[in-house]
């Protein structure tokens, strides 16, 4: 199969039914949201100990007899003096306990990141190659998870040990080289060993990006994956090449446009486009060119209806969904709510010793505001923050949860060092009444798919059942995104203007 014909095949799986596929790549902006849980919860079990052993008044009584008005962050060695002036006053939260409940839990955050990391893979190449054989995504993915977490996980480990081992191995040349020839010696062996190191590389990384495609193709374990990722590479090198090529250019391109649009405030939509758009349009193109080499997938025609009419009848169903699934989830919107508004109330609580201190400003943050861009960042991130927290809820609930809390704090802490707090309000008010309710949704989204992932892991709930919730997800979140979307264009044109003549 030719590059275009493959790219034509990847775009026609792509749009037909991707409510069947795209849930797993959604999933996969929601692994950070489920490892900083392990950490949040490090950070606030060391609160609680400072708190319950005094540390923490301690530290409250030596700040108030000190003098913390900040100095002219232009004058570095003032900045410094008055750092160094401030590390004696902190020294009692520096506890052994709390620096082992900090270690270990940025340690397991690392290590469930990486599990989560691998388990949504599973899922993600499980869906797609269920998807090129015309076969549902969903199941087939979340059956995926189950049997190749730990191959994936194998996978990449291998990737990162053999990258490892060719450096140091390198390394080593050219240090022996040094001590027996000396330096002129040992820069030309440099010299080599770079070039020589950089193909290594460049061909562990082709063969290891067919490695995937291998293992849901050919139903294999890691060292069967990479030896047929490696002769299809040998039998293929076009085609190889040819999405090597593809994917750099789809990776400096998104690059290039997220860094223009960062410069301008709206980096976010791209960094999501790439997440939810780019990387499963990468894994079906090199699936389809694999599983083309085995004669093992059969792709899809596209769909009768044009773009325009897909996206403009899927955002209907979605808004749709998403007001069903507000009418059926009361109770679980109003503790989620709460959830939100103790988060508020901790973050306020918790900004109030260096209220003044650190004084934060509206109008300040809203000087260089530009509306397009800042519209296009608002709902970029904003839709993200949703997305991970609705689909962060497979996690047990409480990834979900923890997101609606963190938020809550970063709005507490934030209002409580306004220096001009009515016009804080006054901004937020209008995109708010909008916002707000639709992160409240998100997380009792997450909580019913908790609830539903506990109930499938137990065995109480059918596959198909537990494929059927996560597919209803998906479509609430695309309401979600309708709705923060015009959230994001009132905070954009409307929320930094019309209360200034006013306050």
């Amino acid at each position: 199969m030719d590059l275009s014909t493959a790219v034509t095949a990847t775009v026609s799986t792509l749009r037909r039914r991707p409510a069947d596929l795209l849930p797993f790549y959604f999933l996969g902006t929601a692994v950070p949201v489920i490892a900083r849980t392990v950490l949040l919860l490090a950070l606030a079990g060391a609160y609680l100990h400072a708190d319950l052993t005094g540390r923490l008044d301690a530290v409250g009584d030596t700040l108030a007899g000190a003098d913390l008005t900040p100095p002219d962050v232009e004058n570095p060695e003032a900045v410094q003096r008055w750092a160094e002036g401030l590390a004696p006053a902190l020294e009692p939260l520096v506890s052994p306990t709390a620096v082992a409940l900090v270690g270990v839990g940025s340690v397991v955050a690392v290590l469930l990141a990486g599990l989560a990391y691998a388990a949504v893979s599973a899922g993600q190449m499980s869906a797609v190659i269920a998807r090129l054989r015309g076969e549902r995504g969903l199941t087939a993915g979340i059956a995926g998870v189950r049997r190749r977490w730990l191959t994936f996980l194998g996978l990449y480990l291998a990737e990162v040990l053999l990258w490892i081992g060719i450096v140091l191995l390198a390394s080593v040349a050219v240090g022996v080289a040094s001590l027996a020839g000396g330096p002129l010696v040992g820069a030309l062996v440099g010299l080599v060993a770079f070039v020589v190191v950089g193909i290594a590389l460049l061909l562990v990384r082709i063969v290891f990006a067919f490695a995937p495609a291998a293992i849901v193709v050919d139903d294999a374990g890691v060292i069967e994956a990479v030896e047929g990722a490696g002769g299809f590479v040998r039998a293929n090198p076009v085609d190889a090449i040819a999405y090597l090529v593809v994917a750099v250019g789809v990776v400096v391109a998104i690059s290039s446009v997220a860094s223009a649009l960062a410069f301008l405030g709206g980096g976010a939509v791209v960094a999501l486009a790439s997440a939810v758009v780019a990387a499963p349009a990468l894994d079906l193109l090199k699936t389809v060119l694999y599983g083309d080499h085995r004669g093992a997938v059969a792709p899809v025609d596209p769909p009768e209806a044009g773009v325009r009419a897909q996206v403009t009848g899927g955002v209907r169903r979605g808004v749709g969904e998403t007001l069903a699934f507000v009418r059926l989830t009361p109770g679980t919107q109003l503790f989620v709510a709460a959830v939100g508004v103790a988060g508020g109330v901790a973050g306020w609580t918790l900004a109030e010793p260096v209220v003044g201190i650190v004084p934060t400003s509206i109008e300040a943050r809203l000087a260089g505001h530009l509306p397009p861009a800042a519209a296009l960042e608002f709902f970029g991130n904003n839709w993200t923050v949703t997305i991970a927290t609705a689909f962060g809820g497979v996690a047990l609930v409480l990834p979900a949860l923890s997101s609606i809390a963190f938020n809550g704090v970063a709005l507490g802490a934030v209002a409580a060092l306004e220096e001009n707090l009515p016009a804080l309000v006054a901004f937020v008010i209008p995109h708010g009444l909008l916002e707000i309710p639709a992160i409240v949704v998100s997380g009792a989204l997450g909580v019913r798919l908790g609830v539903v992932a506990w109930r499938a892991f137990r065995g109480r709930l059918s596959r198909v059942g537990f494929a059927d919730a996560v597919e209803n997800a998906f479509w609430v979140t695309v309401g979600i995104g309708a709705v923060l979307a015009v959230a994001a264009l009132i905070e954009g044109f409307v929320s930094p203007y019309y209360w200034r003549p006013f306050l």
